[in-house]
């Protein structure tokens, strides 16, 4: 089973030389991918859902995740680049094709992105996007992303954009470049499995019935629209903190079990504690 990490925003917050060693280390060990969250602003005090809003203050730093991708692109030479996920309403459609292209390039084609509908309208206003109507909005955001990642010029004119003969150069060298939808509820998993290259189960998720039926949804979904799921992929969280190797191994032996079809292990704490437990973790879901 592929096997990636999780890009620990806070604990490696602004260190330019930790940040390397932990990226490059990820890549000796075999990990097949790094993955970047997104969050461009952060309240002084929590503001939003109860269960997510405390650690999205200004005490949890975060990277801007393209410019932070384009670093981790310079520095390794074979690690996958992920995005997970862009909170892609809230950004300039055209913008976030151009930069990814651009973080394509400089990778040598490493770059997967994952996108989701976000929901901390602090931000939404902050960057001057509609929170309300980002559901609607992000199937077009994927359609003309899509069409500007594989055709020298576009000519789009859709609800919210209007491209008029125009195109991206460089394109990216994976035409397109794989792109993922993070998803945890019914409507979102669904139009995963009709838009998506793949599906992220969000990474509070945990194996049980209620991530059995959005499997059941999302293979459902991508059927009705005449693909075959089989050949999407599937990707969720196994948690190191405040657990072990033994609680590690029974997740990620649950999730195979519904059906992923690969890993990204999260867990904070400083460097050395980061690289110990992923030395301990790798090999184990090898045997999977």
């Amino acid at each position: 089973m592929k096997c990636g990490i999780h890009f620990h925003q806070a604990g490696l917050s602004g260190d330019r030389i930790v940040i390397r060693d932990f990226v490059q280390a990820a890549e000796d060990m075999g990990f097949n991918h790094i993955s970047v969250p997104d969050h461009v602003i952060q309240a002084g005090t929590p503001r939003g859902p109860a269960h997510m809003a405390p650690r999205f203050t200004r005490e949890f730093p975060y990277h801007e995740t393209m410019t932070l991708m384009a670093f981790i692109a310079a520095i390794t030479e074979t690690i996958e680049i992920n995005a997970a996920v862009i909170i892609l309403p809230q950004r300039q459609t055209v913008l976030v094709a151009k930069q990814a292209a651009e973080v394509d390039v400089l990778s040598g084609g490493r770059l997967r992105l994952g996108v989701g509908l976000g929901w901390n309208e602090l931000e939404f206003e902050a960057l001057g996007m509609n929170f309300g109507d980002r559901g609607k909005r992000v199937e077009e955001q994927i359609h003309l992303i899509r069409r500007l990642w594989t055709e020298e010029l576009v000519t789009f004119s859709g609800q919210w954009h209007k491209v008029s003969d125009a195109g991206l150069a460089p394109m990216p060298l994976q035409r397109p470049i794989p792109l993922w939808i993070g998803a945890n509820s019914e409507i979102a998993v669904r139009r995963a499995g009709r838009l998506a290259d793949g599906w992220f189960i969000i990474s509070g998720d945990q194996p049980g019935n209620q991530t059995r039926a959005y499997y059941d949804a999302f293979c459902h979904a991508a059927e009705l629209a005449g693909r075959d799921a089989r050949k999407l992929g599937i990707e969720a969280t196994v948690h190191g903190v405040d657990s072990g190797p033994d609680a590690w191994m029974e997740t990620a032996k649950a999730w195979k079990d519904i059906g992923v079809t690969q890993l990204t292990f999260r867990l904070d704490g400083p460097i050395d504690e980061l690289l110990g437990a992923m030395q301990e973790f790798f090999p184990m879901v090898q045997e999977l």
